[in-house]
């Protein structure tokens, strides 16, 4: 079997090799943007202190969006015409590879629970709406004592390219996460702080784990953690697994080969018995289905950010 996973692995691997620069060719890292005014460190959650924060970032998205429109990008002139829109509360912005956002909402200055979700390939400033839909569905699901936040804070691989079948990205994006996390506890200390961790995000999760201060990790449509146990992510927090019956994630071969030139593969499937996570109920649906309105799957994850899930959610 597992020689049966390898072949598996490497016939992929040598797919992605040839997709991976068609589809990076339409990447939209090309477009320019400004660099970003450095911001301090998020000290405390108070209404004054976030309101001055997001008045930044969107000062950020508005410069970001004049030089795309120079430019002719005008696709991603109107995304960041929207995100600009007052009524939004980003903590950070980088226009630039494809983009970096941080996104609240909810209150995040009273919030109890904080729920950040990591998403996985394929999602950019082009595409954000994704990740803010699923964002809006599951604050939508929680109670007013709550907050999400869209954690765009990594260059994300092409879906179907080498660098979504290999660590490497998560590893450069882990140290962002840990980073992000630690300042959101310094400034909201009393509240229980979830990861969300969808597809290849679960990589990133897993490799920024060790020691974290968070109460769940929560692995949704993952090919894996980084990892071949759930111990080896070395946390306190419960780790939690699911996966929807349409989910073409369970088709792959899940498997962490290390060659001289580089680490092949994304960990054991954190389904498994042996990974030892706890199992929530996902129900059906495909691999962009978790947060959809009315899932089982999006009812799973609310009641473990809110903590009233027992060991099977």
């Amino acid at each position: 079997m597992a020689t049966r996973s390898r072949r598996t692995l490497f016939a992929a691997l040598l797919a992605a090799s040839v997709a991976g620069p068609v589809t990076g060719a339409a990447r939209p890292g090309a477009v320019p943007a400004p660099i970003p005014a450095p911001v301090p460190p998020l000290a405390a959650a108070t209404p004054a202190v976030l309101a001055a924060r997001y008045a930044a970032s969107r000062a950020q998205i508005g410069a970001a969006g004049q030089t795309a429109a120079r430019h002719g990008h005008r696709w991603r002139a109107a995304r960041l015409r929207e995100m600009a829109d007052p009524a939004r509360s980003f903590l950070s912005f980088d226009g630039r590879d494809g983009g970096r956002t941080v996104e609240v909402f909810g209150e995040l200055s009273r919030a109890e629970r904080i729920a950040v979700l990591v998403p996985g390939a394929d999602i950019n400033l082009d595409k954000y709406g994704l990740l803010r839909g699923g964002s809006l569905r599951l604050r939508a699901a929680l109670d007013e004592r709550s907050a999400v936040i869209a954690w765009l804070g990594y260059a994300t691989p092409a879906s179907v390219s080498l660098q979504a079948l290999t660590p490497s990205g998560a590893r450069r994006a882990a140290p962002a996460l840990r980073a992000f996390v630690r300042e959101l506890r310094a400034a909201r200390p009393g509240a229980r702080i979830s990861l969300l961790c969808h597809s290849y995000g679960s990589v990133v999760c897993g490799l920024a784990a060790p020691g974290l201060d968070v109460a769940d990790i929560v692995l949704f449509g993952s090919p894996g953690a980084g990892v071949s146990q759930a111990a080896q992510l070395r946390t306190r927090a419960r780790v939690w697994a699911g996966r929807t019956s349409g989910d073409w994630v369970g088709g792959l071969p899940h498997a962490l080969i290390e060659l001289p030139f580089a680490t092949v593969g994304l960990g054991a499937d954190p389904l498994s018995p042996a990974f030892g996570a706890r199992i929530f109920a996902a129900g059906g649906g495909g691999h962009s289905d978790y947060l959809a309105a009315g899932s089982t799957a999006l009812a799973s994850i609310a009641r473990i950010v809110c903590g009233r899930a027992g060991d099977d959610a």
